[in-house]
């Protein structure tokens, strides 16, 4: 936010759960205060009901483009959306859910090496470039063809030229080592706890939205819903969400690392 207020920016969000209102605890969407503090655009914008996809956002910065006449400061740990905002996206159609699950569960059987044997006989450009031991780019390019027949590489040749071209932003990265990032997930787990989360997600759950919208795979939703309807620990649920935590933040690091490796790094930031 300081570095958006020095250029007299607009910060845009780029995290796909904090689009969804409801949920600013659990999100760590940025406080009331600070929303009113600086000009925030995208934040707590859509119902829980509804489901955004990366296509969607993309229009809206698009708006935001045309509209704004000061610079937009765009942050946020979703990969996706970057990639497509810089890369272009590609017209591939959504998976219905009940089929990742199922290309999820032969991955459990069969493990890496089969996943990748089965995608290489379909899509051996895909195979080729997924980095060993990504297992959620693998799962997604099976899951793509079993859905609509056609190769995940197919579907990329005709991705749209990029919202922001090269030369045309800057990019950074707020990057800590692995053991200060967990530290910190952990220190977030337990300020949520102390703000209120449970009663957010209790409000949250009465609504009784279909399990498989994007707010309702919020990090932490599942193990924090097993306290409030069903009376399970909320030291155990703590811990869980602790470490799914670390895991999301993880996949963010890695994502960055690989696909964002020539943006200058922001040393660790002030707690």
């Amino acid at each position: 936010m300081r570095q958006a207020a020095e250029i007299g920016g607009v910060i845009v969000n780029a995290d796909s759960q904090q689009l969804y209102d409801g949920l600013r605890i659990l999100t760590a969407r940025p406080s009331e205060a600070d929303e009113a503090s600086a000009p925030h655009r995208l934040y707590g914008v859509a119902d829980p009901s509804e489901s955004w996809s990366v296509g969607r956002w993309l229009q809206a910065v698009e708006a935001l483009l045309a509209q704004e006449e000061r610079p937009l400061v765009i942050v946020g740990g979703t990969g996706l959306y970057f990639q497509a905002m810089l890369k272009g996206l590609a017209p591939v159609p959504d998976v219905e859910p009940s089929l990742r699950r199922a290309v999820e569960a032969e991955y459990a059987v069969e493990g890496e090496g089969g996943a990748r044997r089965r995608l290489a006989e379909v899509d051996p450009q895909a195979e080729s470039r997924i980095a060993r031991g990504d297992r959620q780019r693998l799962i997604r390019a099976l899951s793509v063809f079993l859905a609509t027949g056609r190769s995940l590489s197919e579907w990329r040749a005709q991705t749209s030229p990029p919202l922001l071209p090269p030369g045309s932003y800057e990019g950074w990265v707020a990057e800590r080592s692995r053991e200060a990032l967990y530290t910190r997930c952990d220190r977030r787990v337990d300020a949520m706890i102390r703000a209120g989360v449970l009663g957010e997600v209790e409000t949250f759950l009465a609504r009784q939205l279909a399990p498989n919208l994007p707010a309702m795979l919020a990090v932490g939703m599942r193990e924090l819903a097993t306290v409030v309807l069903q009376g399970h620990s909320l030291a155990d649920a703590v811990a869980q969400t602790k470490l799914a935590t670390r895991h999301y933040a993880k996949r963010q690091l890695t994502w960055f690392r690989n696909q964002a490796s020539d943006w200058p790094r922001w040393p660790a930031l002030s707690d």
